[in-house]
């Protein structure tokens, strides 16, 4: 996946609203199956309800954040430890939490 976002560096910590708009440009490419790649995305953006994603979008999203973020962001351990429900009433606001708290700890370690 190409993005124009890969210019990062990647031993900055990014902050929240960069995260954002890192998260935001690959949502997109998953949602762009789907001929949804105009929808808003904001924090509050619910993963089921509002993007309407699939166990199976989960997985994309999940090979697209490591191809981007590389090893600093696991998001397979992020949800390994939340029940269905849990799973469900994600955002993407908790996604840009876990991402922003995983690469300080990267940066540190």
């Amino acid at each position: 996946m190409t993005t124009e976002l890969e210019g990062a560096s990647p031993r900055s910590t990014p902050d929240g609203a960069t995260v954002l708009a890192e998260i935001s440009a690959i949502l997109r490419t998953v949602l762009e199956e789907y001929g949804l790649d105009d929808s808003e995305i904001t924090l509050e953006t619910s993963f089921h309800d509002d993007l309407e994603l699939e166990s199976i979008d989960l997985v994309t999203l999940s090979a697209q954040l490591r191809e981007f973020y590389g090893e600093r962001v696991n998001f397979a351990a992020f949800i390994a430890d939340r029940g269905l429900e849990e799973i469900i009433a994600l955002t993407v606001g908790d996604l840009v939490g876990y991402v922003v708290d995983s690469l300080a700890v990267a940066e540190v370690g």
